[in-house]
């Protein structure tokens, strides 16, 4: 089926798809964030935290229950920040840095994630996070806060629960104290949301002595949920994917268990093997015994409008990406090299912008949804190229949404030149 055509009977058909959408009520749901970076090689266990959708934030560390229209809240246990035990952020600024998804960039590099976490912080997270003495953003692990789906793909495992179990919890946790005691072994991220669902569904969650050591992991918290609501169906659930936002940063790794990330892991196994062949062969049976869990099976997309979507499917993905290769030939690629040099900035709206030198001139270039057609159709239509191309990249993870794709695609026909085709 031509791509136009296959465009066509989407658009055609999405009024009966928004009828019956699964809007992302994840009453209360645990999120499996994936590792990244230098101690993603290292610690594959990544972070996990709780997000609960009639929680909000009054501040970081107070809770309340949420206003109409408002997304929730993300809950977590973090190491040395304002030398609190948890802090509250809200939905979309914990995953983008940015108040409203409107502001969501559609690419991502380091600049630009920098320049949003600061200025999120400085808008709401000084009393956390102030300046350091010279003015300046402070060091440590309070970027942390904001902006995680920059650097991680997370997969979220959501659960019924009651209004009256939300406003038990926020006078518990309001009242409780909330001073830090991180500990990697015995009090991590992953023991906090353990306790936080276990709040709402008591005794469900624990440590596996055997698959991870006894040490919490993300992922071990989040097969016995999943476990657990296949045993409830009575209980309305769902699992989802928030992906990496496209951009220049290194992607995020697959989430490993304790025995999982030794038996992955050449520099670890090996040794093993040689050294203790009866422990590690021990350890591959606990593996394949009580370890495996795909965190992305049947897992819907979660997008920055808080609905849930399909992932794109194998072959319109094909479709598209054939088309797009046909395009791209012919682009010059200035816009790779403006954006690593560029100054982000917001535009009167509150968007996020880069601002580029290109010969004697200044250009802002919309990086959001709502004001990329703002400026150079060019530059646009390279950022929106390169993004297409992240997200059609072939992976056995989702990269995005049909409606996603779809939403992207329309705004790069927009820009396309007259002597081009784009079906």
């Amino acid at each position: 089926m031509a791509l136009r055509h296959r465009v066509f009977i989407f658009l055609l058909t999405l009024w009966l798809l928004t009828a019956c959408a699964v809007s992302a009520r994840a009453d209360a749901a645990l999120l499996l964030e994936e590792p990244y970076g230098h101690l993603g090689a290292f610690t594959a266990t990544g972070h996990a935290a709780v997000y609960l959708t009639r929680v909000c934030a009054e501040s970081p560390t107070v809770l309340r229950r949420c206003e109409d229209g408002e997304a929730g809240v993300v809950i977590s246990r973090y190491n040395k920040v304002a030398g609190r035990d948890w802090l509250a952020i809200p939905l979309i600024p914990y995953l983008y840095a940015v108040e409203e998804s409107d502001e969501v960039p559609l690419f991502a590099n380091p600049k630009i994630v920098a320049f949003l976490r600061n200025q999120y912080r400085k808008n709401h997270l000084e009393a956390v996070s102030p300046d350091d003495p010279s003015g300046e953003p402070p060091e440590g692990n309070w970027t942390q806060l904001v902006g995680a789906a920059y650097d991680r793909t997370i997969y979220g495992f959501e659960i019924e629960t009651t209004p009256e179990q939300d406003d038990r919890f926020i006078r518990e946790y309001n009242s409780g104290p909330n001073r830090a005691h991180f500990n990697l072994l015995a009090h991590n991220c992953a023991d906090f949301a353990r306790g936080v669902m276990n709040f709402y569904y008591p005794h469900t969650l624990h440590r596996n002595f055997i698959a991870d050591v006894g040490i919490t992991t993300p992922k071990q918290i989040s097969r016995l949920l999943a476990k657990f609501s296949e045993q409830h169906p009575e209980l309305r659930s769902s699992s989802f994917e928030v992906p990496q936002v496209p951009g220049t940063l290194p992607r995020s790794t697959p989430v490993h268990g304790v025995v999982e990330s030794v038996l992955k892991s050449k520099k670890y196994l090996l040794p093993a093997a040689v050294l203790h062949p009866i422990v590690t062969g021990c350890l591959a049976v606990a593996y394949v015994g009580d370890g495996r869990f795909d965190p992305k099976r049947h897992a819907m997309i979660l997008e920055s409008g808080h609905d849930l979507e399909p992932p794109l499917a194998t072959a319109a993905r094909r479709d598209y990406q054939s088309e797009l290769k046909n395009l791209a030939a012919n682009d010059a690629k200035s816009w790779v090299l403006l954006q690593a040099v560029a100054d982000p900035q917001f535009d009167p709206d509150g968007r996020p912008v880069l601002r580029m030198r290109i010969g004697s001139s200044s250009v802002a270039l919309g990086i959001a949804r709502d004001n990329i057609l703002n400026t150079s159709p060019a530059l646009a239509r390279e950022l929106l190229t390169e993004r297409l191309q992240m997200e059609l990249r072939r992976s056995s993870d989702p990269r995005a949404s049909e409606l996603d794709v779809v939403s992207d695609w329309k705004l790069l026909r927009q820009l396309i030149p007259a002597d081009k085709t784009l079906n």
